[in-house]
C-alpha cells in the first residue's frame, strides 16, 4: 500500500498525521510520503519520524492580508502542478489531507486524478483547507458529530492520541492541584493571567498547587513570580511527559486546539479553555464550546480574562469534587481509544475501492 498524506504547518495537524502514518506503516506494511511546505513544523516532526517529506511553495488564503492572498493565488497553480507531479512519481492508492497549507493543493491535484481521498479534520469546523474540498473527497474521518455535515462521506473516528493519555488513573490524593499550559510555546495572556491570579489562589485555595508550562519566552518572568508569591508551584518552559503531568493535577487551565481537546477527552480531565482568539476559522473556540455544551469544560474568553474572574472560576471548580468528577465523565464520554486504528481501516476500504 503507498499512501500520501498532504499537510501540516502546525502540530495540531502534524502529530495526528504520524500517528496514522505510523499505524498504517505497521498494520499494513504501508510505504507513506508526506507533502508539506517549507514554513510548517513538518519539516522538523516528519523525518525525525523516519518518514519522506516532500515539500511545496503555498501559503494561506484565510485571514490573511490581500497581498499575501494575492500570492498565494498566484503560488496556488504552481503548487498543485507541483503535487500532481509528486503524485505522478510515487503512484499513492490513497492521498490524505490533514489539513494546513499544503493539504489544499495536494488533495486538489489527487481529486483532479481520480485517486481516493481521505480527508482528516480535527475541528469541530473544518479549516479553510478541508472546507474547499470537503464535497469531492472520497471520505472524511472527524472528531465531532457536528462536522459531518461539512463531508457527503464521513465517520466519526476522534483524533488519534498517545495511549498513555487513556490509561491515566483518577487522581484521588495530594493537594489540590492546577496544571497550566498554553501549548507547546506557551500563551502569554494566559501566563500573564496566572501571574496575576496568584495572591488571590493563595488566599482562596491556600494549599492549592500549580504545575505551569510557560513556553521558553516567559520561563523567567513566570517563574520570579511565582517565587515572590509563596504559593506552592512548578514552573517549566516544557512539560516532556504531558499524560503523567495530566494524572497529577485536578484541573487544566489551557487553550483548546484539536490535539489538546483529544487529549483531555483521552484523559477524562476537567478544564478551563482559553481558546485563542487568532485562530483560524475561531477553531478553538468552537472546539471549547462543544466540550461546554456537555458540561466537559468551561470557556473563558481572552477578553475576560482578568484575575479575578479567573481566581473565582478556578476555586468554584476546584472545590467542587462531586463537578470535577461530573466533568471527567463528560470529557471521558467523547473520547475515541481506537481513532488511529479506524482511520487506518477507513485507508484501507478506499485502497481496495481505488
Amino acid at each position: 500500500m503507498r499512501i500520501i498524506i498532504a499537510g501540516g504547518g502546525t502540530g495540531g495537524h502534524v502529530i495526528p498525521a504520524l500517528a496514522i502514518a505510523q499505524q498504517l506503516k505497521r498494520r499494513f506494511g504501508a510505504e507513506i510520503l508526506f507533502i508539506g511546505t517549507a514554513r510548517g513544523i513538518e519539516t522538523r516532526l516528519v523525518p525525525q519520524a523516519g518518514f519522506p517529506l516532500e515539500l511545496i511553495k503555498v501559503g494561506a488564503l484565510n485571514r490573511v492580508s490581500l497581498m499575501t492572498r494575492l500570492k498565494t493565488l498566484f503560488d496556488l497553480p504552481r503548487a498543485i502542478a507541483a503535487s500532481s507531479r509528486m503524485l505522478s512519481e510515487f503512484d499513492p492508492e490513497v492521498v490524505i489531507g490533514v489539513g494546513g497549507y499544503a493539504s489544499g493543493p495536494a488533495m486538489v491535484a489527487a481529486i483532479r486524478r481520480r485517486l481516493p481521498t481521505l480527508a482528516f479534520e480535527p475541528n469541530v469546523v473544518p479549516g479553510f483547507a478541508n472546507r474547499m474540498i470537503a464535497r469531492w473527497v472520497s471520505a472524511a474521518a472527524v472528531h465531532f458529530e457536528e462536522t459531518c455535515q461539512y463531508f457527503p462521506h464521513c465517520k466519526v473516528t476522534g483524533v488519534p492520541v498517545r495511549a498513555a493519555f487513556f490509561s491515566i488513573a483518577p487522581k484521588t490524593d495530594g493537594p489540590p492541584t492546577l496544571l497550566v499550559f498554553g501549548g507547546s510555546q506557551g500563551a502569554r495572556a494566559i501566563n500573564q493571567a496566572m501571574i496575576e491570579s496568584l495572591p488571590g489562589l493563595r488566599e482562596k485555595i491556600p494549599g492549592i498547587h500549580v504545575i505551569h508550562q510557560t513556553g521558553q519566552r516567559d520561563y523567567d518572568h513566570v517563574l520570579a513570580a511565582y517565587r515572590q508569591s509563596g504559593i506552592s508551584g512548578e514552573v517549566h518552559k516544557f512539560i516532556d511527559d504531558m499524560p503523567g503531568t495530566f494524572g497529577r493535577a485536578d484541573l487544566l487551565v489551557c487553550r483548546s486546539g484539536a490535539s489538546t481537546v483529544g487529549e483531555i477527552t483521552a484523559a477524562g480531565k476537567p478544564a478551563i479553555f482559553v481558546p485563542f482568539p487568532a485562530a483560524a476559522d475561531d477553531h478553538q473556540n468552537v472546539n471549547a464550546r462543544a466540550l461546554e455544551r456537555v458540561g466537559a469544560a468551561v470557556v473563558v474568553e481572552e477578553s475576560n480574562l482578568g484575575a479575578a474572574y479567573l481566581v473565582d472560576t478556578i476555586a468554584a471548580l476546584i472545590s467542587d469534587a462531586r463537578r470535577l468528577q461530573g466533568m471527567s465523565q463528560a470529557a471521558k464520554s467523547l473520547a475515541h481509544p481506537k481513532a488511529v486504528e479506524e482511520i487506518a481501516e477507513m485507508v484501507k476500504q478506499l485502497a481496495a475501492v481505488g
